[in-house]
């Protein structure tokens, strides 16, 4: 906890279980300890990567408020699983009455003579919440081998990149799988589309052949009648003469 003049933060260090694509959230608590009303304003070094709500407020006399600081979803984590995003937290006192709405930018200015409490807050990287083992698993002193992690509710860090690297593995291996399947699929439903086509191509010729034999079959027909008339006129014409 750091407790100031004003206020008092509690925690001072944003805890975030760290999960790839996976939106991580965490609280901050503000407590007012005074009899006067007291504005906040919170910054960070990464704002695309941070989501705070409220990020700006007004802190009644002997009350609290509460902060939550939402991490985007990441694709991908980082090698030594160290983070050196910051926030700062700003509050000075205001007038009985302020809300919300009246903050303004120009409050927070220490070069106008506003006095400014600020406090940082440092971003660190845990490890999530490991599911319970179905199956007690126990070390040669008859202790579990989590022993070393639950003491103090979280892995080590190279045991937390470890699991980081496993689950990046996994989801590779699964996009190339998907990846497999979607080629797959592609590849049969063109031999599909070839087998069609060359059963259309063998009917097309097959009917050609048959257009064919009929055209010969009727040219030998026509053959046949016509010596057959020039026979009888060639008859006729000897016979006459």
């Amino acid at each position: 906890m750091s407790t100031g003049e004003l206020l008092s933060i509690e925690p001072i260090e944003l805890k975030f279980p760290f999960e790839l694509k996976k939106q991580i959230s965490c609280s901050l608590q503000l407590s007012n300890k005074t009899d006067d009303y007291v504005a906040f304003k919170v910054k960070t070094t990464n704002p695309k990567k941070y989501c705070v709500r409220p990020n700006t407020g007004v802190v009644l006399p002997r009350s609290t408020c509460d902060i939550i600081v939402t991490m985007q979803a990441q694709k991908e984590a980082p090698s030594d699983m160290q983070c050196k995003d910051k926030f700062l937290l700003q509050s000075v006192k205001v007038n009985d009455g302020v809300t919300a709405k009246d903050i303004t930018a120009e409050m927070f200015n220490k070069e106008a003579g506003h006095i400014v409490e600020e406090c940082k807050l440092r971003v660190l990287y845990v490890s999530p919440p490991q599911p319970p083992s179905p199956v007690p698993e126990g070390s040669e002193e008859g202790s579990s081998p989590r022993g070393s992690v639950s003491d103090n509710g979280n892995a080590n860090g190279a045991e937390f990149a470890t699991a980081i690297k496993a689950s990046i593995e996994r989801i590779e291996t699964q996009d190339k799988s998907v990846e497999a399947r979607a080629l797959i699929s592609k590849l049969t439903e063109e031999k599909n589309t070839a087998i069609q086509q060359n059963k259309k191509l063998h009917q097309e010729l097959e009917l050609l052949k048959r257009e064919g034999n009929k055209s010969r079959g009727g040219l030998s027909l026509m053959f046949v009648i016509l010596v057959g008339l020039i026979g009888i006129i060639l008859g006729y014409i000897m016979k006459k003469s």
